[in-house]
């Protein structure tokens, strides 16, 4: 368990009581955290799929789910990969200019939506994602979807955005 979360949080907030609400409410049943925050890590870590593009369904995906917990700690890695307060209204919107992130936004709806990305628009994708890229998006936004409806229904509280 310790290993999955030092893959995620600092050296000092290792210690679940410092790991926030989250990590303290999912470390309650051990064999799960440490399966899911393993995942958790690789999409974090070492997905194909660029930091902003994940950003982007990340925060599309918990805006949609109403989980205002994991957007606030969204906001700040999203920021790191490039994302400005602009996009970050857009993604809220569903209307971002350029049209790989707005494709990446349809993808997301589409598989919140359908549990499925419609053809053309994995087709479309195809041009700014190779197939492990969009493999990983689905994965993103499943993730992530899965993350926010546990948050919102084990009643995770705001706190602070921790970076």
């Amino acid at each position: 368990m310790r290993t999955a979360m030092a893959v995620l949080l600092s050296p000092e907030r290792i210690n679940p009581r410092d790991a926030g609400e989250l990590l303290a409410t999912l470390v309650r049943n051990p064999p799960l955290a440490e399966a899911y925050l393993t995942f958790n890590a690789y999409l974090l870590r070492q997905s194909t799929l660029s930091a902003r593009y994940r950003e982007i369904a990340v925060l599309r995906v918990v805006h949609r789910q109403r989980c205002g917990y994991l957007w606030t700690h969204h906001v700040p890695i999203a920021q790191s990969a490039g994302l400005t307060m602009d996009d970050l209204a857009d993604i809220a919107t569903g209307h971002m200019p350029a049209t790989a992130d707005r494709l990446v936004i349809t993808a997301t709806d589409e598989l919140l939506d359908r549990a499925q990305i419609s053809t053309g628009t994995w087709d479309a994708l195809e041009k700014w994602l190779d197939e492990r890229q969009r493999m990983d998006l689905v994965f993103v936004v499943g993730c992530y979807g899965l993350l926010a409806t546990a948050v919102n229904t084990f009643g995770v509280g705001e706190e602070p955005a921790v970076t």
